[in-house]
């Protein structure tokens, strides 16, 4: 398995495609990219964290910049550090939901926002180039070590103006919480308490073995769903092992669904905002979110903007637009009132904060929602070139739905959609159709699947 190197940073399996030599070239590089400064450094919490920290943080004083150190903690806790120090950046080590033998960088600009296509390639440049040039030993950087950025994110949350502590303690939820043994197993926990819930921890000991595929989605959560039934709990909780995307488990121990973390944020935000009074608002989402997102946006007057996947993407557009609020479907929120970047500790408090004021239960909750159904899947291609197999397609449809190419290709039916997008590192076309039905939503995948294998 290869290197691979995108948008969201740079991962690999430790030891085999990342290496300590390849952390230190990316490292070096991004020393490099923002000019020395101060870099805050965090990790998610696997086995090899500590390593490659220590891989990282020796490199960045070698090249002059002092460090940060915050130890384990989230990506967007880490976002948050290096805008509140104004420092020239920030890495997050992690492979977000990849398994153990999986690690990775997380590259930060001095906004506290990840790398964007240009940026990530500017420092690519710098990384390829030969040769280094290290600091002499008079000039190197200091390391500062700083765990009090779990608390400030927590405070910065609970202090949002439409988090009522006290309603939420009135409710005095039980929430099981998995964590699946990384970053969240502190912060997560910690949060809930202080919104007075009941909390029972599975997979909170930050050990970084995971007791299960470490990707929040149904398929790796039946121990959760398990124990919210034995418990007799409200909701169960569950993030990935950075903490940036957020998904729930209803009291009768069934998903919620990731595509309604963000939904219902969106949902809850845009109500307080209309109640405020405030003018018209506006949501950015990216073309593989449900369509509820639009249906509840449009029920209070906003506008959706949608962007290629990546949470970048949709926080630049977010700030270009001023947007209230956005996300991606996989469960991740962005509240700009907090940070420009997916947080799941943001989700909880809006979230929780919506579950106490509705007064009922979470399935209660989500039936008051738009019903959509996704579906997933791929095809491998043998001959066939994704764009002009694209193009092929849209010149196709074009005359039967809405399309658009800034990622792929995003097909708008009356009441269904299909994506297809094409992998960076397969030969793959994935493909993701939404519907009232799931049976509806595979038909649309069957369909063209169809029409790809046959082109």
């Amino acid at each position: 398995m290869s290197l691979m190197v995108s948008i969201s940073g740079i991962r690999g399996i430790v030891g085999v495609s990342l290496t300590p030599e390849v952390v230190v070239k990316y490292a070096s590089a991004f020393a490099e990219y923002c000019k020395g400064g101060k870099i805050v450094i965090g990790r998610d919490g696997r086995i090899t964290g500590k390593i490659i920290g220590n891989i990282v943080a020796s490199t960045l004083l070698a090249k002059g910049c002092d460090v940060i150190a915050l130890g384990v903690a989230p990506t967007p806790t880490i976002g948050i550090a290096v805008e509140q120090l104004h420092a020239a950046g920030g890495i997050s080590i992690t492979a977000s939901h990849d398994p153990m033998e999986w690690n990775g960088l997380k590259f930060i600009g001095n906004t506290g926002m990840l790398l964007n296509a240009d940026e990530n390639r500017r420092m690519w440049a710098i990384a390829d180039q030969p040769g280094k040039v290290y600091a002499s030993w008079k000039k190197i950087g200091k390391h500062l070590a700083d765990d009090s950025f779990l608390r400030q994110h927590i405070d910065m949350v609970m202090n949002l103006p439409y988090v009522k502590v006290d309603v939420i303690r009135g409710r005095k939820f039980k929430v099981v919480v998995d964590c699946v043994n990384a970053a969240g197993g502190v912060i997560v926990p910690f949060l809930l308490r202080e919104l007075g819930c009941d909390v029972i921890e599975m997979n909170c000991e930050v050990s970084g073995v995971f007791r299960h595929t470490p990707e929040p989605v149904p398929e790796n959560l039946s121990a959760l769903a398990q124990r919210v039934r034995d418990e007799h709990a409200d909701f169960g909780v569950a993030v990935d092992p950075d903490v940036d995307r957020l998904v729930f488990m209803t009291e009768k121990g069934e998903p919620y669904g990731e595509e309604y973390t963000v939904t219902s944020a969106v949902k809850f935000v845009l109500a307080k905002q209309m109640n405020s009074q405030q003018k018209q608002s506006t949501v950015v989402v990216n073309l593989s979110t449900t369509r509820a997102v639009d249906d509840v946006a449009h029920s209070y007057g906003a506008t959706v903007v949608r962007t290629p996947v990546g949470e970048i993407n949709v926080a630049t557009k977010m700030k270009e637009t001023r947007a209230l609020i956005g996300g991606e479907g996989s469960g991740g929120v962005i509240l700009p009132a907090v940070h420009y970047g997916r947080d799941a500790i943001v989700g909880i408090g809006l979230i929780v904060q919506q579950l106490a004021e509705f007064g009922g239960t979470l399935s209660e909750f989500k039936a008051t929602l738009p019903e959509y159904n996704i579906v997933k899947s791929k095809v491998e291609l043998t001959h066939q070139k994704p764009d002009q197999l694209f193009e092929g397609i849209r010149s196709r449809y074009a005359s039967n739905g809405n399309t658009n190419t800034d990622d792929g290709l995003k097909i708008d039916f009356t009441d269904s959609w299909i994506h297809l997008r094409k992998s960076n590192k397969e030969q793959i076309v994935r493909i993701i159709s939404e519907a009232p039905t799931t049976e509806q939503a595979h038909a649309l995948v069957q369909q063209f699947t169809k029409y790809i294998l046959a082109a």
